[in-house]
């Protein structure tokens, strides 16, 4: 019998050639039968305490990798948690981050803190750069000082902050800092109220995210800083479309339902050639149109077409410029723009043949009798008149609303620029 079972199990015996599970099992039940009932307990046995002892260290290794996981987790999370404390946010702001809202509003403060130190050139340059820290946060010290959001403010800062509060309230409108690459490096606070996202929200990001794309090569074309040496200030003035949360009723809404809002941005591009990682520009954005239009004895309102003809003007027009209403019908504005002006005026009603609405900035308008007068242009198109009902493929016809803002008295009253000027006035 012992024989046989050897030549079961040989290698090139008949069990091993023939290949099946079935004669496999049969071959080892046979064999187990000529070891004897204790050698086959034995056998059992410690297979058995073989397979406990490999589960055993499987579950060891699998339970020092989950100790491990744990432990990178809970470091991890410690790390987050004491960047997230040196964030010159509110705590109840701070206790709502994820992380890479950390990582991302914690690049935008590092790099908001190089820029107030590397701007820091000259003693003038020094005092300018913390003035206008404190404008923009509440303070220098909320960039200059970690964790400064745990501690009380003392009553100097506190004044600071309600000027730089009334001062957004007068604008109506918000603070940005972008970089030389598009990036939002400080947004203030108030900026919900205009587009009904957090400035925790913007921060850190990229404005090309958020710009129509038809709008993209204009804050290209702002943001192309240069400076033959040392520093340079330009200003900047453009109209964009950015997505606004927020709906014509005031509600807020996804970014997937964001609407395209016009902002007009001013401000200037500061450049530093030796160190461009302070070279950024500061704008002031002011939705439009904006909501503190009032029409008062310095102001009047005109439509016109869309190249710029008059179609309609009120009656103060003459008490301002001293023309009437009816002489200027079917005349354009650019007849009584002053020649210097003409590209500020050309730039408006671009923006308003593609953006609908605009802000023209300050030019100048010849006054009947000699000289002229500073006045500045809010403009928008609107439909002239409810669309047919009847003939449907007729495309709706637009006019351009202004209404025109006079900021000064008549300047160079004896000078005059064009034959239209030289009746007199009254």
């Amino acid at each position: 019998m012992a024989y046989h079972c050897a030549q079961l199990w040989k290698p090139g015996g008949d069990a091993h050639a023939a290949g099946s599970a079935d004669t496999f099992a049969g071959v080892r039940s046979s064999h187990l039968c000529c070891m004897g009932p204790l050698a086959c307990f034995q056998h059992d046995t410690r297979q058995r305490n073989l397979l406990d002892t490999m589960t055993a260290d499987k579950e060891k290794r699998r339970a020092i990798s989950r100790e491990a996981a744990r432990r990178r987790r809970r470091i991890e999370s410690d790390v987050f948690g004491d960047l997230s404390q040196l964030l010159p946010l509110e705590p109840s702001v701070r206790a709502n981050l994820d992380k890479p809202s950390v990582i991302r509003l914690t690049l935008s403060y590092i790099r908001m803190h190089t820029l107030l130190k590397g701007n820091a050139r000259t003693k003038a340059e020094t005092s300018h750069i913390v003035r206008y820290g404190q404008m923009l946060g509440g303070g220098a010290q909320q960039f200059c000082d970690v964790g400064s959001g745990d501690v009380e403010k003392p009553s100097g800062e506190v004044q600071i902050s309600a000027e730089t509060n009334l001062y957004l309230r007068i604008l109506e409108g918000f603070l940005m800092v972008l970089s030389s690459e598009g990036d939002m490096i400080y947004l203030s606070d108030n900026i919900s109220k205009y587009m009904g996202l957090t400035q925790t929200e913007l921060m850190g990001h990229n404005i090309f995210e958020f710009i129509h794309p038809s709008d993209h090569e204009e804050i290209r074309n702002n943001l192309r800083l240069t400076a033959m040496d040392g520093w340079a200030v330009v200003k900047r003035d453009f109209v964009v479309r950015i997505k606004s949360a927020l709906t014509h009723r005031g509600r807020s809404t996804n970014l997937k339902s964001a609407m395209w809002k016009v902002l007009h941005c001013q401000g200037r591009a500061k450049v530093c050639v030796s160190h461009p990682s302070v070279s950024c520009l500061l704008l002031t954005c002011q939705p439009l149109p904006l909501s503190h239009t009032l029409l008062s004895t310095h102001t009047f309102t005109s439509q016109h077409s869309m190249d710029m003809r008059f179609t309609y003007c009120d009656q103060r027009v003459t008490s301002l410029l001293g023309y009437s209403p009816q002489e200027l019908l079917g005349r354009s504005i650019y007849d009584l723009c002053h020649t210097l002006d003409i590209k500020c005026l050309s730039k408006n009603h671009l923006n308003l043949c593609w953006r609908s609405q605009s802000v023209s900035g300050q030019y100048r308008m010849l006054v009947r009798g000699g000289g002229y007068i500073w006045v500045e242009s809010h403009s928008a198109v609107i439909p002239s008149g409810p669309p047919s009902k009847s003939r449907l493929s007729v495309p709706q016809a637009f006019t351009i609303l202004c209404v025109t803002y006079v900021l000064s008295g008549v300047e160079e009253p004896s000078l005059l620029l064009s034959l239209d000027q030289a009746v007199s006035r009254y």
